[in-house]
């Protein structure tokens, strides 16, 4: 019998730095499951990049289980996906120290997301947030990774990565595997309901809709969001024109399956009031079954401990064999253990 042909590999992750919000899950972790069927996919939750940024340890913690439990209630199956901890995996933050070594001071000055972060945190202008590129090429380079979900945001940290892999390429061999931006066509952007000349971000919480937020309390978002200041009071798609009932169409296609002209044709004549509304509504019963999931892992605190624990193991075999062929390259001598 023929050897199975490999799956190519995916993995991704997050910053457990805040809940999980409606962004995050309709650009990424919607899809995220359905993608073991093609791919073998690691997920984890990005604590040690979190560091970065001053973190209250407790939170910490609560936020790393509660985004584990969201992930699974979200349909990421760890029994079909890897799912953990990035700091239980001790490789990522060896790589990435080595990784430090061949990335240039220039490479990463350019980094759109240090300027955006240091003007948001000037009193903690640390080395972490400068170097933290160097570790998320880390992350992506351990497990030989063949995509990687990203949003149009994150394509500088794909390209830097792949710069990195080919730069120690060069010099040492064919170690990493160059890895692929992979960005979803479909609600890979929304826009934050505030402001919809912004990516939805926990840092606006106003404009942000998370997931385990309470109904009346999307709802409310949802009545409130901006639309246009025309006189025109119609839904319609127009990026350019229209970018809040914009973002409100895309949202409702992204939960509803709708194209746009579907969504024109059943709100025409209704106006905003009708429509902003709807929206909301339609976000509140996509996302009810997920929070209701998430509250019953929660409660499971072996459950979700062993998750992560057989998470860990799995990611660390397949990461020690890449550290190992890194160390012997560059000239480190082999670990006894």
């Amino acid at each position: 019998m023929e050897n199975e042909i490999r799956k190519k590999i995916m993995l991704s992750g997050i910053q457990p730095s805040g809940d999980l919000h409606l962004g995050n899950y309709l650009g990424a972790v919607k899809n995220w499951g359905a993608r073991a069927d093609e791919f073998d996919c690691y997920y984890f939750m990005a604590d040690l990049h979190t560091l970065t940024v001053r973190q209250n340890p407790a939170e910490l913690r609560r936020r790393t289980l509660e985004q584990l439990a969201q992930y699974i209630a979200c349909g990421i199956d760890p029994e079909k996906n890897t799912l953990f901890v990035q700091s239980h995996v001790h490789e990522h933050a060896e790589l990435g120290w080595i990784l430090n070594c061949y990335t240039m001071f220039g490479e990463l000055s350019r980094m759109t997301q240090f300027k955006d972060k240091s003007a948001k945190n000037a009193d903690n202008i640390n080395g972490g947030l400068f170097t933290y590129p160097a570790l998320m090429a880390a992350d992506i380079l351990l497990y030989q990774a063949d995509y990687v979900p990203v949003g149009e945001d994150q394509r500088q940290h794909c390209e830097l990565t792949r710069d990195i892999a080919v730069r120690f390429n060069n010099i040492y061999g064919e170690v990493f595997k160059i890895p692929e931006a992979y960005v979803p066509k479909a609600g890979a952007r929304v826009m934050g309901l505030a402001n919809p000349g912004s990516k939805m971000s926990k840092s606006d919480p106003a404009g942000c809709v998370f997931l385990m937020e309470k109904p009346e309390d999307i709802a409310r978002k949802f009545k409130r969001a901006v639309t246009d200041s025309d006189t025109e009071n119609c839904v319609r798609f127009d990026m350019k024109e229209k970018p809040g009932v914009s973002n409100l169409m895309n949202i409702y296609s992204a939960v509803t399956g709708k194209s746009f002209e579907e969504i024109e044709r059943e709100f025409s004549g209704c106006g905003y009031g009708v429509f902003k509304p709807a929206v909301g509504d339609a976000v509140i019963e996509t996302l009810r079954p997920i929070r209701e999931e998430a509250q019953r892992l929660l409660a499971d605190k072996a459950y979700l401990q062993q998750v992560y624990t057989d998470g860990a193991q799995r990611a660390s075999a397949i990461a020690r064999k890449t550290l190992r062929k890194v160390y012997k390259k560059v000239g480190l001598v082999e670990k006894p253990f």
